[in-house]
């Protein structure tokens, strides 16, 4: 007998439907019709339980028992049973770990072994998250007492492959792991992603993107396991064993710089990213987002403000400026009625240079300076720093954006990393990082999966190279980037104070970049709503370098 539930309303006290008994009857019309006497009948259904009243006696209540057990009710199913309390232990149990969207069971034709006692066969089907349609067959002993039949219960009858201590679970399927640059497990939550606890599937992050890898490829997602009820461990798998094993994703993230950097945004109430990479090859080295979860280090779209001078500048010394120009830095700057101003409307006095106005971040400096550029002049200079590229990370990144420039204001405001300029902390990174080693490197989180690295069309003449060095390194020792001064490793940087919105005065993300003299480390920091580049992203920046420092 077959019934089915998804845990709504059921009847315990259905009709049940006998197969044999139907059968039984046929044969007695048969009998008399061809003329046998009731002995001759009765011969012909001896051997068929399915009348016997104790069958139906113990079939019925057996019906009430598994009606029970479909509708997930454990506590009705338990007291149709001799061991009330075990019974209803078990079967919730079970039902709780499998959590089947439908259950159905068939019960078998009964049979009678001894007086008193009933065999009857059942089917149980589930249709399980992870699994599917799982199906298992199983006995059930009925018995009579006092008058009353109840099932005789015990843990084999629910599956035979459990004994006494033990219950059915699902299993998620194994996965092998995402590793950094050690080979030891990838201690990045917003890197790593999460699984989905019902499907079993990657459900965010580089675990959704290698889902197949990670896990083998197709196939259940869960498997059906026997588990030890007090240890929960497996004792026998049921499903799922000829899935084939996964293999590991391995980045290029230093677990050293990753720990330094989520350590430095421990506490930090806004949202914020820290991201490193290494000049030489591109590799990123850390990618922390406080607080985890949106990969902000990587895939966030954010104007880069000031940060961007770098390549303003590197446009400016391309058309033959030179750090020790003079540049004036007055209050305001003015374009078709659009007034600029530097932050705290600061200026800088007469005599001041190209490298003056770059290390204490001069907005009106580099506003004037844009009819020194052509419109496509900053679009095309970020080209030398990889940025609007199609970037081959091995993970999902946003590679900026710089377009050419349709308006005097539109350029006006460009070169001071505004307007449609867009990048993420990781290409910011990557601006110091080109800086560092002279020529751009595409960034590497996944080396086995990257097919192509984007190559630069266009490369930095030396001259402008070591110009930018030198006036990062100013930055941090006569400029705004003084929260760096005095840290180990002749640290070169740039700071950024970004406007977005409509709220007047504007609301600005923070930021500073930079990278260390003495070694292969480039890096962002990123203050969402921030404040000021130089006095809120430059402390968080300096706590980074000191832990590594430390």
């Amino acid at each position: 007998m077959t019934h089915s539930s998804s845990y709504g309303d059921y009847s315990p006290y259905r009709r049940p439907r006998f197969s044999g008994r139907a059968i039984g009857l046929t044969v007695a019309a048969l009998a008399v019709t061809a003329g046998i006497g009731y002995w001759g009948y009765s011969s012909l259904i001896a051997d068929d339980d399915s009348d016997d009243p104790q069958v139906v006696a113990a079939a019925a209540e057996f019906e009430k028992f598994i009606g029970a057990w479909e509708a997930g009710d454990a506590r009705r199913a338990g007291r149709l049973t001799d061991t009330p309390d075990n019974a209803e232990s078990l079967i919730k149990s079970v039902t709780t770990n499998l959590k089947p969207s439908k259950t159905e069971i068939d019960s078998g034709d009964g049979s009678r072994k001894t007086d008193g006692e009933v065999l009857i066969p059942l089917t149980v089907k589930m249709d399980l998250p992870g699994v599917g349609e799982y199906t298992w067959d199983s006995k059930a002993k009925v018995v009579e007492s006092g008058g009353k039949w109840k099932v005789e219960f015990h843990t084999g009858m629910v599956h035979p492959a459990m004994v006494p201590g033990q219950t059915l679970a699902l299993k998620s399927r194994d996965r092998a792991a995402i590793l950094d640059a050690n080979r030891g497990e990838l201690q990045s939550a917003s890197l790593v992603g999460v699984v989905d606890e019902k499907t079993g599937k990657g459900k965010s992050g580089l675990q959704a993107l290698y889902d197949k890898q990670l896990t083998g490829g197709p196939g259940p997602s869960k498997s059906v396991v026997v588990v030890d009820r007090q240890s929960g461990r497996v004792v026998k798998k049921l499903t799922g064993t000829k899935v084939p094993k996964g293999k590991p994703v391995r980045t290029t993230i230093d677990p050293e710089v990753q720990g330094a950097a989520a350590e430095a945004l421990a506490g930090v109430k806004k949202n914020a990213a820290i991201v490193a990479v290494d000049p030489s090859n591109g590799h990123i080295l850390a990618a922390a987002n406080m607080p985890s979860g949106m990969n902000r280090a990587l895939e966030g779209r954010y104007a880069p403000g000031s940060t961007f001078k770098v390549v303003t500048a590197a446009a400016l010394l391309k058309q033959g400026m030179k750090p020790t120009d003079p540049g004036q830095c007055p209050k305001f700057a003015r374009v078709n009625g659009q007034r600029f101003e530097n932050q705290d409307q600061f200026t800088l006095p007469a005599g001041s240079t190209f490298r003056d106005n770059f290390a204490h971040s001069c907005n009106t400096f580099f506003v004037n300076s844009r009819d020194k550029l052509s419109d496509s002049a900053l679009h095309d200079t970020a080209k030398a720093f990889g940025i609007g590229g199609t970037w081959d990370v091995g993970v999902t990144t946003y590679d900026g954006g710089v377009p050419v420039t349709d308006s005097e204001n539109a350029k006006a405001a460009s070169t001071i990393g505004q307007a449609e300029v867009q990048a993420s902390p990781l290409v910011m990174a990557s601006v110091a990082a080109t800086v560092k080693d002279g020529a751009f490197k595409q960034p590497v989180l996944v080396p086995d999966a990257v097919k192509k690295r984007h190559e630069a069309p266009a490369r930095l003449d030396s001259a402008v190279v070591d110009a930018l060095r030198g006036m990062m390194r100013a930055t941090v020792t006569d400029g705004a980037g003084r929260a760096l001064k005095g840290i180990p490793g002749a640290p070169h940087a740039k700071t950024g104070t970004a406007e977005f919105g409509t709220e007047n005065p504007p609301r600005t993300h923070a930021w500073m970049i930079g990278y260390q003299g003495d070694r292969n480390l480039a890096w962002s920091v990123l203050l969402e709503d921030g404040g000021s580049g130089g006095s809120d992203a430059g402390p968080i920046a300096a706590k980074f370098l000191e832990n590594l420092a430390g």
